[in-house]
């Protein structure tokens, strides 16, 4: 099968140029049963890109149409049928119209009215088409829409959320134009009959993917992708999230595979933009996260080490206070002797002669810091004769107040704890040193992979179904990036390891 779908994609592609990502979007649309958005000018293969889609498939008819603002029901959904109402029953004649397509182009769908439009939405969502009392099954694979333009009313939103990719179309590139110009104007080649894909064969797809798993690193992806586009403010919904995990399911189950991978989220960017601006941010978040594909989730790893980095820095600048022979914590006293006093206060004195404090009736005893010799002292609190000063209710002498130590101004000196670098058990360095060793091993185990992953890139994008061959230049730059990354995480993780193992041991 993964053969036949290349055939026909290649099919599709054949002298439509610079049309390869549109081209493989609309075809997995269809295999997918969802629709597709091409916004662009006027004159850029759209119509032709869903023509030939609708001859990939063996039955089934084709319906095309442009919506202005007049247009009317019976153009999308058929006449009214004259025999019907003669019986008293409002029916449609639908074959050759819509609900009675499997492949439809819709142009200018946005400039449905309101009664198209809610017809449209039942369409494209159930399958399903309200002919007179009658709700039908309809045998819609897919629809195309084009618009030059995105929609600009709030009542177009549920048409614009029923498409699941969306395509902005370009004219030609300066680079391509001569290619264009010398296009020959012969018949499109014909499928070959064996190669269409039936309806069976379709519904056999869709079937086949339900079983397709979803991987832990893609959960992982596409939850931070959720994060991230929540905090660019960018609402996606519940619905479009489950269509986008279908989607890429039917990618994973048509390129054989059993469960979806990392390169089938490329999708992503065509299926979650609400402004073409959206799908290059989308695009480049993808590319700088495609190492989480190995398991190397860089935002991650950097936390983790910058964690350890931190905690090292911590534990080695760490200190204690140092302690004598006997256990006891030690200090510097002023003359930068070691002792294990906290601290000590010595008698203050000028030119030898000792300093008082002043009776405690003064504001400031301490004279400012500069304290009273005993004949300032005299001369200041003291009577001449008696040499006697009140105190407290009684007379005091002047040597019975010197004399006391209470009154002797002194200089307290807190000690300096003196400090060495600290010391651990032998069991905390070693514990230390087996964390962070492994976390250097599993980050070089993960940077194994994501050179693994490069070799095998250009192979792997050249053999897969929906991704253009050019994406995978893009897809080497971003995972050598990852490599560099992770190379130097690895070196900073070898350091915080050599660092644990320089501690200061018990």
């Amino acid at each position: 099968m993964k053969q036949r779908l290349g055939k026909l994609r290649d099919y599709l592609l054949h002298d439509l140029i610079e049309r390869d990502t549109a081209v493989r979007l609309a075809l997995l649309s269809a295999l997918a049963g969802e629709h597709l958005l091409l916004i662009g000018e006027p004159g850029t293969a759209k119509s032709i890109l869903a023509r030939r889609l609708h001859l990939v498939f063996r039955e089934g008819d084709y319906f095309e149409r442009l919506l202005t603002r007049f247009t009317v029901p019976e153009e999308l959904f058929g006449p009214l049928s004259i025999k019907a109402l003669e019986n008293d029953r409002y029916e449609r004649l639908t074959k050759c119209y819509l609900p009675g397509a499997n492949i439809a182009f819709i142009d200018e769908v946005f400039k449905a009215n309101s009664v198209i439009l809610n017809a449209l939405l039942t369409i494209l969502n159930e399958r399903e088409f309200d002919n007179g009392d009658q709700r039908i099954k309809l045998p819609l694979i897919a629809v195309i829409g084009a618009s030059n333009e995105l929609p600009d009313n709030p009542e177009l939103d549920a048409l614009y959320d029923r498409f699941l990719c969306r395509y902005k179309v370009s004219p030609v590139s300066e680079k391509a134009f001569p290619q264009l110009l010398a296009l020959s104007d012969s018949a499109q080649r014909p499928v070959p009959e064996n190669e269409r894909l039936s309806m069976q064969e379709v519904r056999q797809i869709q079937q086949q993917a339900q079983s397709v798993t979803l991987p832990q690193d893609v959960m992982l992806l596409l939850q931070t992708l959720r994060l991230y586009l929540q905090q660019k403010s960018l609402y996606i919904s519940d619905r479009r999230w489950r269509k986008i995990i279908k989607l890429m399911q039917v990618s994973a189950v048509t390129n054989e595979r059993t469960s979806i991978s990392i390169w089938d989220c490329w999708l992503l960017q065509h299926c979650l933009w609400d402004e073409p601006g959206h799908r290059k941010l989308i695009s480049e978040w993808y590319q700088s996260h495609m190492g989480i594909g190995s398991g190397f989730n860089h935002e991650r790893l950097e936390k983790l080490v910058h964690t350890w980095e931190t905690t090292l820095q911590k534990e080695a600048s760490s200190t204690t206070q140092s302690r004598n022979a006997a256990g006891e914590p030690l200090y510097e006293d002023s003359d930068g002797r070691p002792t294990t006093l906290k601290d000590k206060s010595k008698v203050a004195t000028r030119d030898g002669e000792p300093l008082y404090l002043a009776p405690p009736d003064e504001d400031d005893r301490s004279n400012k810091g500069t304290g009273y010799t005993r004949d300032e002292l005299l001369v200041s609190f003291f009577d001449d004769i008696y040499q006697q000063c009140h105190i407290n209710g009684k007379w005091k002498h002047i040597n019975a107040y010197i004399n006391k130590s209470a009154n002797r101004l002194s200089h307290h000196h807190q000690n300096t704890p003196i400090m060495e670098a600290a010391r651990y058990a032998e069991v905390f360095i070693n514990a230390r040193s087996r964390e962070t060793q492994a976390i250097f091993d599993d980050i070089n185990l993960l940077k194994g992979k994501l050179q693994q992953q490069q070799l095998s890139l250009e192979q792997t994008i050249a053999e897969h179904l929906w991704i253009p061959a050019a994406f995978s230049e893009k897809a080497a730059r971003s995972l050598s990036r990852a490599i560099e990354a992770a190379s130097s995480l690895s070196n900073r993780m070898e350091l915080v390891t050599a660092g644990y193992s320089k501690l200061q041991r018990e």
